[in-house]
């Protein structure tokens, strides 16, 4: 734990000035983009479904869409490329399976958290069969014979136990989320934080397994910022986000 906290220290800084930057910066076009052929509407209340989602804090949020968009173009996808070309595809196999079988431990306990038994048996059943006969989870044997892969975090426990998700919220690299989900994401990193602790791994050794895991999650997400061609992406993306979040505290 004292670990974590002193990688957190070492992070606000940087936090702080992403923040600063992102909040100043105004997004502005590219000298070769067209603009939009549909004008947007003067009043929102014609976005319709568009907008049917309260979004207080737009002007921080549309600054750090602008700003991920364009970390993912100049920072994350070339890094993303380059590891794809170095790695090959079964040790980028095993790498994704590792990395999802210590996040079946949250997984495990937010179930546990929200009384989905069934979820938490099955959750278990997974981490055990593929980390032993998975090889540390380098290989997903559990999927095979029946045991799915399921998908529980803290902002869904939130959800479960009445916590309202809050205002829509952009987060620095991370993307769409809410003011409950941020939340959330606070205590599954510490959840993560202790199943690096219990493999016995240096600060070091940890710090570079979490930058791993981060370029493996970039290079599984399809998504591409602008991909669209709509100028109704953010509030596409917006309202996206909001409509998975509450079928996944519901069901």
């Amino acid at each position: 734990m004292p670990a974590f906290s002193n990688k957190c220290i070492n992070y606000i800084p940087i936090i702080f000035c992403v923040l600063l930057a992102a909040c100043s910066s105004v997004p502005k076009l590219e000298s070769g983009a067209v603009a939009p052929i549909v004008e947007l509407p003067e009043d929102r209340e014609e976005l319709g479904l568009l907008s049917a989602y309260n979004d207080p804090w737009e002007g921080f949020n549309r600054r750090m869409y602008y700003f991920n968009a364009k970390a993912d173009e100049y920072v994350l996808l070339p890094i993303v490329d380059r590891y794809k070309q170095i790695t090959p595809d079964i040790v980028e196999t095993g790498l994704s399976n590792f990395f999802n079988n210590l996040g079946e431990i949250s997984t495990f306990i937010n179930s546990l958290l929200q009384f989905k038994f069934s979820v938490a048996g099955e959750t278990f059943g997974r981490f055990t069969l593929n980390s032993t006969l998975g090889l540390a989870g380098l290989i997903d044997v559990a999927t095979p014979i029946g045991f799915a892969e399921q998908n529980e975090d803290f902002g869904q426990t939130l959800g479960f136990w009445g916590v309202g998700s809050g205002p829509y919220l952009v987060l620095p690299l991370l993307g769409p989320s809410s003011l409950r989900d941020a939340t959330g994401l606070v205590f599954d990193a510490l959840a993560d934080q202790q199943s690096m602790d219990v493999l016995g791994m240096k600060s070091d050794e940890e710090l570079y397994l979490s930058l791993v895991n981060s370029i493996d999650a970039r290079a599984r997400l399809p998504f591409r910022y602008y991909a669209s061609g709509s100028a109704f992406e953010y509030e596409y993306l917006k309202l996206l986000y909001k409509k998975y979040r509450e079928i996944q505290v519901a069901r």
